[in-house]
């Protein structure tokens, strides 16, 4: 199963957890003060993961059937809570059971985890038969949502859409129904723009079709941007009356007269020399934004592109002449420089470098990068949220690597971090040994061992110790130098060690990544995580592009470039709102610097597979493990689906 699809389903299932429970607990009607009653409550209450506990802590006393029940409820909790992983160890100790209750449980629970695990139409399998059957109204809103799930994830938003009206019908409380179109609303907002776009066409039901045409737009536009507000105002006056205008007042919709968009922009990259290649890379992902935004901006919109090669000062110049109310550019540091020394910007410019720390950005100039300096900030607060305080550093002895230990330093220690030692290696040698026994401090056990084997005056017995004190290694490297630095790691002790690193550790050169498995990295979510909304662009960018396969975050460098130049022009005064980008979340600094949080990903298999952002993944499904062994203390958890280096 490709990992687009474990994205796809897992993000689905804790989208829809979060936006209603749906009252399948068979234990309604229970006194508040026993046991079970008070996990009923806080499953109703949206506390999952504290129900899932408390019911498989009932488990651990019961027998029999009682035992398979309340161990079902947990699963059912673990599911709502978006712990599949948990779930799928402990349905796999539960037999099918013959008929009842318990098969209406177990049944229902298995098909959520299929769902889970991105296989909709075994669970399909699992629900219609139940969908057949006379159910109690508690169990029938459950299989229709699970149903309707599963149609949205086999690409059928049609099926799912009347399965989520005709569950509808079977509330009567405003405050359910609204809550059954927002879990409608969050399953289009993880579907496939093109399959919403093609499901228009194919529908004559008017309420049918404005639901498809609003998640069309939401995909597409990721609800943030001109197109976006323009193409809201637009869908409400086609749909005046349509049951999603409540849904609409709770988003976040820029009023009318906030927004604008500039009538020309120009584009300044080197399209010949040595860089075109680059400048070409930023150029179709700015134009790949464009055409897929341009038929909400509801004007003409024009976009020039100029070759800054021969000059970036001189191209910025005839922009302004040719009528540019906005220009995105230059790309190369020096260009950036000679456009902000070269005089007042009469016209606002977002560059897409960062000028030297030693000049100030002119009034006018916004700068945008995909700056490695983000990067290594992203790794210390990431290794912060996961626990570590104490950390080690291997970098490369150049200004790269210098500027990379300076950030990350930074960031870490002022988060209440420790940098115990930093090493530099040179990046084209092919054996780091020393460099790395003395960052473990293995020179130091060697020389321990010759002192006492000169003062005994024979051979010992002797187990190299690397020191104990370091929790993880920060290790700036590109893929080449990284594949042999984690593997000489290893040799010298330092294996268990978590190690945290940047996007240039993946090279995508072709060449195996098995030797980097278990290390994690900050990256661009359009190579690693891509939003639905630019889930499809990766791939046809790589189909339609092949010569630019490796220019991926060039590509997000100047999709993203697209969105600022509309985020820019409408709030000059007032700031920019934070944009989620498909080179990381975007935010506004007081100097006019562009900065990125990124996405992250870990090896796995020798490829990389996208982690959540923050937040201690590996430490949550240890505490799932330990909920497993209170359940049935004498069985070993399974741990087949844990990635390498948890």
């Amino acid at each position: 199963m490709s990992n687009r699809v474990h994205k796809y389903s897992r993000l689905l299932l804790l989208l829809l957890s979060s936006a209603i429970f749906l009252g399948a607990c068979a234990t309604g009607g229970l006194p508040v003060n026993t046991a079970e009653g008070r996990a009923e409550r806080m499953a109703e209450s949206g506390n999952h993961e504290d129900a899932a506990a408390q019911y498989i802590g009932l488990a651990t006393s019961a027998e029999g059937s009682e035992r398979q029940r309340l161990t079902l409820l947990a699963i059912e909790q673990w599911l709502e809570a978006g712990d599949g992983r948990r779930a799928r160890n402990a349905l796999r100790r539960i037999e099918a059971p013959a008929g009842g209750e318990l098969l209406w449980l177990w049944s229902s629970d298995a098909a959520a985890l299929a769902l889970w695990e991105g296989r909709p139409d075994d669970a399909l399998a699992l629900l219609e038969p139940l969908s057949r059957q006379p159910l109690s109204e508690a169990r029938r809103l459950r299989v229709e949502a699970l149903q309707a799930d599963a149609w949205f994830q086999k690409g059928d938003p049609i099926r799912a859409i009347d399965l989520y009206r005709q569950r509808e019908t079977w509330l009567s409380d405003s405050a359910e129904i609204q809550r059954n179109r927002e879990r409608l609303w969050a399953g289009l907002l993880v579907s496939r723009p093109r399959n919403l776009r093609a499901a228009i066409d194919l529908s004559n039901d008017p309420e049918i079709r404005g639901w498809l045409a609003l998640g069309a737009l939401a995909t597409s536009t990721g609800q943030q941007g001109v197109g976006w507000g323009n193409g809201v105002r637009r869908w409400q006056e086609d749909y005046a009356s349509h049951p999603a205008m409540k849904l609409l007042a709770t988003l976040d919709v820029p009023a009318v007269d906030q927004l604008g968009y500039p009538a020309q922009i120009a584009l300044l990259l080197p399209l010949s020399g040595a860089n075109a290649s680059a400048g070409r890379a930023v150029q179709n992902g700015f134009l790949g934004a464009y055409f897929s935004a341009i038929n909400e901006l509801g004007s003409d919109q024009q976009v020039r592109v100029y070759d800054s090669a021969g000059g970036a000062s001189a191209a910025y110049q005839r922009a302004v002449e040719d009528g540019a109310e906005f220009v995105v550019g230059p790309l190369l540091r020096n260009g950036v420089t000679a456009v902000a020394t070269g005089g007042l910007l009469p016209v606002p410019v977002l560059t897409l470098n960062y000028l030297p720390d030693n000049l100030l950005a002119p009034p006018g100039l916004y700068q945008f990068a995909l700056d490695p300096e983000d990067e290594a900030v992203s790794a210390a607060e990431r290794a912060l949220s996961d626990g570590h305080r104490r950390a080690l550093a291997l970098v490369p002895r150049n200004d790269w690597g210098r500027r990379l230990l300076e950030s990350f330093g930074s960031a870490f220690e002022s988060g209440g971090g420790v940098l115990l030692q930093a090493r530099d290696y040179e990046p084209e040698k092919q054996d780091f040994a020393y460099e790395i026994e003395n960052l473990m401090l293995l020179s130091q056990s060697h020389q321990r061992y010759e002192r006492l084997r000169a003062n005994i005056g024979g051979p010992l017995q002797y187990d190299p110790r690397r020191r104990q004190d370091a929790e993880f290694i920060f290790l700036a490297a590109t893929g080449p130098a990284g594949r042999l630095l984690k593997s000489q790691l290893k040799f010298h002790y330092a294996g268990d060690l978590p190690i945290y690193s940047t996007s240039r550790i993946y090279a995508m050169d072709g060449r195996s990544n098995a030797d980097l498995n278990g290390l994690m990295f900050a990256d661009t979510p359009w190579l690693i995580s891509p939003q639905p909304w630019i889930a499809e662009l990766p791939a046809l960018y790589n189909e339609h592009l092949p010569n630019e396969r490796r220019m991926g975050r060039l590509h997000a460098l100047g999709y993203d470039a697209w969105q600022l130049v509309g985020a820019l022009f409408n709030a000059r005064l007032d700031g920019m709102p934070e944009i989620d980008g498909a080179s990381g979340r975007l935010y506004l600094d007081d100097n006019g610097r562009v900065h990125r949080r990124l996405a992250w990903a870990r090896f796995e298999r020798g490829e990389p597979v996208a982690i959540p952002l923050y937040g201690g993944l590996d430490r949550s499904l240890d505490q799932a493990d330990d909920l497993t062994r209170m359940a049935d203390p004498d069985e070993q958890v399974l741990r087949d689906d844990r990635g390498p280096g948890s």
